[in-house]
């Protein structure tokens, strides 16, 4: 979300399957979720949604939101539908970036969710004119849903091709190859995760070598905490 708008920011990794997660949190309390905000001030932010409703606030010049006032009416309501529903898309397809499933079986509430997603993305496209993004111009919106991509893409989810499209552009995005190539840095064992027949996630390799980086020291500079996954 940061990286994508140049908001500058440092990134601060929790263990959340090895077993720090916790104590690793006790100094964000009250937070108990990832990813989590702390702005220069101090504060802590804890809430995805509230997470971008304040980077909007301090640096409005990013321009997050579509310029097109029913497009930015339309962009909010489909990220506030992301933040609060698809229930079953989470439980089923639960998030990872290091590999994926060739076989997958589909269950009817997933189905339904998926058709309520390919609504929403069709009527984003729609009212743009079907362009790169969901609004034109990559905005909070394809933000938010960027995790569902790589869910599509990881449990090879049934969808249109209008919508696969969009799910390709996401994971050809240098931001998302740079953002899971930093989640491979990381390494649970045993792997949280039984993955039977694995392949390659994503329509083409990869092109940025894992390796730890560090943020710099801006005065203006945000702590972005999350786990890797």
């Amino acid at each position: 979300m940061l990286k994508s708008f140049d908001i500058p920011f440092k990134s601060q990794v929790l263990g959340l399957y090895n077993g720090t997660f916790e104590k690793d949190l006790a100094p964000l309390a009250p937070a108990r979720q990832v990813p989590i905000l702390k702005t220069p001030e101090g504060h802590i932010v804890f809430d995805t949604l509230v997470i971008a409703e304040t980077l909007v606030e301090a640096h409005p010049s990013a321009a997050p939101w579509p310029k097109n006032p029913a497009q930015r009416g339309a962009a909010r309501s489909l990220v506030a539908q992301m933040h609060s529903g698809f229930s079953a898309l989470r439980t089923h397809c639960p998030m990872n970036l290091q590999n994926a499933l060739q076989e997958f079986e589909v269950q009817d509430d997933l189905h339904a969710d998926l058709a309520y997603l390919e609504t929403l993305w069709h009527h984003a496209f729609n009212m743009s004119g079907d362009q790169d993004w969901l609004f034109g111009a990559y905005s909070l919106a394809d933000v938010f849903f960027a995790p569902v991509a790589a869910r599509i893409a990881c449990y090879k989810l049934p969808v249109s091709q209008r919508v696969q499209n969009y799910v390709d552009k996401h994971l050809a995005l240098q931001d998302f190859r740079q953002w899971r190539a930093m989640g491979l840095t990381k390494h649970c064992d045993p792997f949280p995760t039984t993955w039977p027949a694995p392949r390659h996630l994503g329509p083409a390799h990869v092109p940025f070598r894992p390796r730890s980086r560090h943020g710099g020291h801006l005065k203006t500079q945000h702590a972005l905490i999350r786990a890797i996954q």
